[in-house]
């Protein structure tokens, strides 16, 4: 029998907060305390926004693969239908209904799904990485000769950025509007605000797509068989932009923070150092860029894990605390991959391969041009941005021997990149799935980066692949 008065068993949020700079701080301790209502226990995503936080990862799994039971679509939720929670409260662009695969289900979901799954199909694995790797060196060219760089605002948030204006034929100029208007959605900060101008930013290029189709995501997700009109094609295109470019660079920073800062990845190639792939691997265990979404709303009273969750009440999983789960304790996760950083069931991510290949590939190419990179502040100094759903620094500083400039000459872009042929192929050919090491998959350029004082495990790999 639970305990009288107990909030988990009760309904009744007591809600500890998931928002503010001491739960950015450590969310881990956050976690490990709520685990003591059970797998799941009462939550404030804002103020006044009450939940139920999933922090078991069998409890996660149930309500991911339970769509007859637990629905994704926000106009099941009664507080902010009927006033509780204000249309301006800062977390509610990321959780109220918008006409996409992530807020629908059953055959709504399936035909705005498929619309998403086979444009992606169409972007050939070659033509991403050659661009990731087009845009990496363009970034590191700029910074490098300065011997020092903040690699989440130099590199890592601004390299999804110029991947995916390309990827979906947006002009540079709706750029800085997209993601000015994403981060502040996901920092809560004047939410309303962006959304609306993120919304306006999409019609336009919407429009713009309409008049003038290319060879571009946006294009073809207009051109599917699914026929979306106007405004599930912006919020398509909130999803897709949304979940390509913050947690992106998240992903990015976090996996560049482990390697800078856990001895495992010191070592060297021949002593048995984890590869890159590992290392997103652990990230997505321990710091998955989306900490905590996956919201959804029981369409009935249900009594889950011994807990009574009320009809139409926001139930949200801890990715991050799911993939912690003591139950799942264990000395050694490589190669394994059943963490639950790209959700599961009907809606886990459509994107996942192509996120961990651009991942895995901005981060090996940084390695390569800067071999002796390392962080310029104790790893403990590093400051998390508050919000209660993505886990996410606010700077990355590093520092490094300065690259000499004119030893770094510009990489020709692949024909099917070239930015003033008008004809962006982004599907040309076929191409290796997998971008696993120590198969050589980036465009060498000379390394002039001097070696000083520890020497991480990739400068050993870097110069195993070139054969030194």
């Amino acid at each position: 029998m639970p305990p009288p008065g107990c909030p988990a068993h009760t309904g009744h949020s007591a809600g500890v907060p998931l928002y503010g700079p001491d739960f950015a701080a450590d969310p881990a301790s956050v976690y490990q305390r709520l685990r003591h209502s059970g797998p799941m226990a009462p939550i404030q995503l804002a103020p006044g926004v009450d939940a139920t936080l999933v922090t078991g990862y069998t409890t996660a799994l149930d309500v991911l693969r339970s769509p007859e039971t637990f629905s994704k679509d926000p106009r099941r939720w009664h507080a902010l239908a009927d006033g509780r929670v204000a249309p301006d409260n800062p977390v509610v662009p990321m959780m109220a209904y918008r006409p996409n695969a992530l807020f629908s289900d059953g055959e709504a979901h399936r035909r705005l799904r498929l619309a998403i799954t086979d444009s992606l199909e169409r972007v050939d694995p070659n033509a991403l990485r050659g661009y990731v790797e087009h845009s990496a060196d363009t970034l590191i060219d700029r910074f490098g000769p300065e011997g020092r760089a903040n690699l989440l605002g130099d590199y890592a948030s601004v390299l999804p950025l110029l991947l995916f204006t390309r990827l979906f034929g947006c002009p540079p100029a709706y750029g800085d509007r997209l993601v000015a208007g994403m981060a502040a959605i996901f920092d809560g900060i004047d939410a309303e605000k962006a959304n609306a101008d993120l919304t306006q930013c999409l019609m336009d290029l919407v429009a713009l797509k309409r008049a003038q189709p290319g060879p571009d995501v946006t294009s073809w997700l207009m051109a599917h068989p699914a026929r979306l009109n106007d405004e599930e094609m912006i919020h398509t295109l909130v999803l897709l932009m949304g979940a390509g470019t913050e947690p992106e660079q998240n992903l990015i920073a976090n996996g560049l923070r482990l390697l800078l800062s856990d001895d495992r990845f010191a070592g060297s190639l021949s002593g048995g150092s984890m590869p890159i792939e590992d290392a997103l691997d652990e990230v997505l265990w321990t710091d998955p860029p989306m900490a905590n979404y996956g919201v959804h709303f029981p369409i009935r009273d249900v009594e889950l894990a011994g807990v009574r969750l009320r009809e139409g009440e926001p139930v949200v999983i801890s990715f991050a605390a799911a993939n912690t789960d003591p139950a799942l304790a264990t000395d050694n996760r490589m190669g394994n991959r059943a963490h639950l950083a790209w959700s599961a069931g009907p809606h886990a991510c459509p994107a996942q391969s192509q996120a961990r290949l651009i991942a895995a590939v901005a981060i090996e190419k940084l390695l390569d041009r800067i071999p002796d990179v390392e962080l310029a502040v104790p790893v403990d100094r590093l400051v998390w941005r508050p919000g209660p759903f993505h886990r996410a620094l606010t700077e990355l500083p590093v520092r490094f021997p300065p690259l000499a400039a004119q030893a770094a000459p510009t990489v020709p872009v692949p024909d099917h990149l070239d930015e003033t042929s008008g004809d962006n192929r982004w599907n040309p050919s076929p191409a290796p799935s997998s971008s696993t090491l120590p198969a050589a998959t980036s465009t060498p350029r000379q390394t002039v980066s001097a070696p000083s004082g520890r020497r991480h495990w990739w400068s050993s790999l870097v110069g195993w692949l070139r054969g030194r």
